[in-house]
């Protein structure tokens, strides 16, 4: 690819390929093959001038631009943008609307000649008035109806700078409003996405997993529990208790049975089911999340509709103030400067940006979140709960220990128990997997239909003979298997500390695995920030074993803790604890958590959750670092304290302006110029980091 640097300066570097070098997407395909490469950090393409910037490491200089030039145009591929890309995108559309509004402003200003400025005044003027209109036509008195009488009456009154500077600062209003809608669309379009890499495709001869790239319409695949579904398709085997709140908004999962059709993106919290896949389309699942966000006050933290039902409540205080003012003054200058003094606009605007704000630098942290809400309910929570295996402790647990029992070896237990477990999205079974694939270990499927009994364990069939694995209570309890005292003493003897995983075949104990699961290192340390930011109530509640659960709190430093318990309990435990009078945080990864995250007051999922848990959560954290929810604690409180702050200026400032006006001191244009630059003011303050 031929090219000329443009800038050359320490770790960055911008060259041009020339107009017409690439397409858009092409663009983005070539950011993607030059960030495979270690040394290339970040890099933006401009297809209209076929420039890239590059960021690099220290002295990779040389080794950049020999990529670039390696870069051959039959080798390219044009590839859909990336979430960076697309925020990108949307700031530097921002970015360029905002100076064209401006500097259209300020050329009409200043060089056009008055009649011409007023025609124009007049014209843009059609729009507000026309909105004021409808409104009161609607039997609504709102923040349409103020903005068009304060500008139908500078026009009366031939203020028509006024009232140009009036509609100036509305567009500007009006422009900020759509960015920040839009750029909460993209992150919620992005929290909700699929997040699948393979699938089960079902063959006469077997199931197989493959990509769910090379899926295609017409085919067949196989999405048991806690799975997400990736397509659009038509159950044609099975039933299933499927959870289509993605899709709905009904957090209540649906029973779908042969012929039933279902969506990508919704989640199947119990049961299996054979799909014949219709489209593989993810753009339809993001229409109808994005329909979603337009039509639903649901996202909207409580703050936020407060702030706009009392911004439309003041519009009738503001018209009655005015017409007093009048009443007794008979002095329309004085009326029409009360007016223009509007306390909705700045607290309508205000509120929202500085909640779509805080999200947005929340997602800057790698914490996604869903809706303003659920940063009010962060911030005003008293109460964190947290699930044990895969949150408070390490991602990937690590098999210590495999005993075999009864004439079954270690390396067969380990690898019977690899082939069962493969099959569920759990830390636990991804580490049993790891471990028989790191000693070479081949589990071909040997066994039937796979059950999953949620916090439980697995049951199928292995040669004619039941097999079982998960749970002390499951394997001895539930399903009665034999456990004598020998076994016992085996047992305890090699437990150390770990979690223990019961293998039963032919209805007795095949053999154990010793799950070694250590604390995160930033678990101490967050969980101890917590309670400085005033948390007061920190749980752990956990399906392992009373000696497990009481090593990792003695560890934590955690005095409330729970073991051995099922999901729907951990649930009710949510519930009682939400009954107490206490706000509640609820911390999970796993399908077994998925009941508890759906009835805490606000649920955050890690990085590695499982399809169901990332559906039912409200926050993400996308780095899997527990201190992330001490950095969003703090946001969260901070958000609060500038949305008390901002109401407090706004009542006090806004208020100076009526009493001026009142006295005469200032006149209509200055109260509007002062009342408008403050919303502004207000509003472009709202946007900047919470953080330091």
């Amino acid at each position: 690819m031929q090219y000329c640097i443009k800038y050359d300066g320490k770790g960055r570097l911008r060259v041009r390929c020339g107009q017409f070098a690439f397409s858009e997407k092409e663009g983005y395909g070539i950011a993607q093959m030059l960030k495979e490469e270690k040394y290339i950090l970040d890099v933006i393409s401009s297809h209209q001038n076929g420039g890239l910037l590059i960021t690099y490491a220290d002295g990779a200089r040389q080794q950049v631009l020999e990529k670039i030039k390696a870069i051959e145009k039959a080798h390219i591929k044009p590839v859909e943008p990336s979430d960076e890309d697309l925020s990108r995108k949307t700031d530097s559309a921002f970015q360029q609307s905002l100076v064209c509004i401006a500097v259209r402003h300020g050329l009409t200003k200043w060089l056009l000649p008055a009649p011409i400025r007023t025609a124009i005044t007049l014209f843009k003027s059609v729009k507000y008035l026309k909105a004021g209109i409808l409104s009161l036509l609607d039997m609504k008195l709102n923040v349409s109806v103020l903005d068009g009488v304060a500008i139908g009456a500078s026009l009366c009154q031939r203020y028509f700078d006024t009232a140009s500077s009036i509609m100036f600062l509305l567009s500007i209003s009006d422009l900020l409003e759509d960015y920040t809608k839009k750029r909460t669309k993209d992150a919620l379009t992005s929290s909700l996405a699929i997040h699948i890499d393979k699938v089960w495709l079902v063959k006469e001869e077997s199931d197989i997993l493959v990509p769910l790239a090379s899926i295609r319409q017409g085919d067949c695949i196989k999405i048991r529990t806690g799975s997400m579904i990736p397509v659009d398709g038509v159950i044609i085997e099975g039933e299933a208790m499927i959870n289509e709140a993605s899709m709905t908004g009904e957090p209540l999962a649906v029973r779908k049975a042969e012929g039933a059709f279902v969506y990508a993106g919704t989640v199947i919290e119990e049961g299996c089911a054979v799909i014949n896949v219709k489209a593989v389309n993810n753009e339809t699942r993001i229409n109808k999340i994005v329909k979603m966000i337009d039509q639903s006050e649901a996202l909207k933290a409580e703050v936020q509709g407060k702030a706009e039902k009392l911004a439309d409540s003041i519009v009738p205080f503001s018209f009655a103030t005015a017409l007093a003012t009048y009443l007794v003054t008979r002095n329309m200058t004085k009326a029409l400067s009360v007016l223009m003094v509007d306390y909705s606009c700045a607290i309508k605007l205000s509120t929202p940006i500085s909640v779509i704000s805080a999200m947005r630098e929340a997602s800057c942290h790698q914490i996604m979140v869903k809706g303003g809400k659920y940063l009010e309910a962060f911030a005003q929570a008293d109460t964190i709960v947290f699930d044990k295996t895969g949150t408070l402790t390490e991602a990937c647990p690590r098999v210590a220990k495999v005993i075999g029992c009864n004439g079954f070896t270690r390396k067969g237990v380990l690898r019977i128990a690899a082939c069962l477990e493969e099959h569920f999205p759990h830390s636990v079974a991804k580490a049993i997997v790891k471990q028989a694939q790191s000693e070479g270990l081949n589990h071909e499927e040997e066994h039937t239909e796979v059950e999953y009994v949620v916090a439980h364990g697995i049951a199928s069939m292995i040669h004619g003979q039941k097999a079982l694995i998960g749970s002390e209570h499951f394997i001895f309890e539930d399903e009665k298997i034999p456990f004598s005292e020998e076994e016992k003493r085996i047992v305890e003897e090699n437990r150390n500390g770990c979690s223990i995983i019961y293998l039963a075949i032919g209805g007795k104990l095949a053999g154990f695995i010793g799950i070694d699961d250590p604390a995160r290192k930033e678990a101490k340390k967050m969980i101890a920030d917590m309670k400085k930011e005033g948390v007061k109530h920190i749980i752990m509640l956990t399906g392992d074993s009373q000696n497990a659960a009481e090593a990792v709190s003695k560890a934590l430093g955690i005095t409330e803790y729970r073991s051995q318990v099922l999901p729907e309990e951990k649930a009710n435990i949510i519930e009682e604890l939400k009954k107490e009078g206490k706000k509640v945080i609820m911390v999970g990864d796993g399908v077994n958590d998925s009941p508890a995250l759906s009835v805490a007051d606000v649920s955050v999922a890690m990085k590695d959750a499982s399809d169901i848990a990332r559906e039912v959560a409200d926050v993400t954290l996308l780095s899997g670092n527990l201190e992330e929810l001490v950095i969003l604690r703090r946001l969260s409180k901070l958000l609060m304290h500038r949305i008390s702050w901002n109401y407090k200026f706004i009542l006090t400032f806004n208020t100076s302006l009526l009493l001026l006006g009142l006295a005469g001191v200032i006149t209509p244009a200055t109260s509007a110029f002062c009342h408008n630059v403050s919303t502004m003011a207000i509003s472009a303050a709202s946007m900047r980091p919470c953080l330091k």
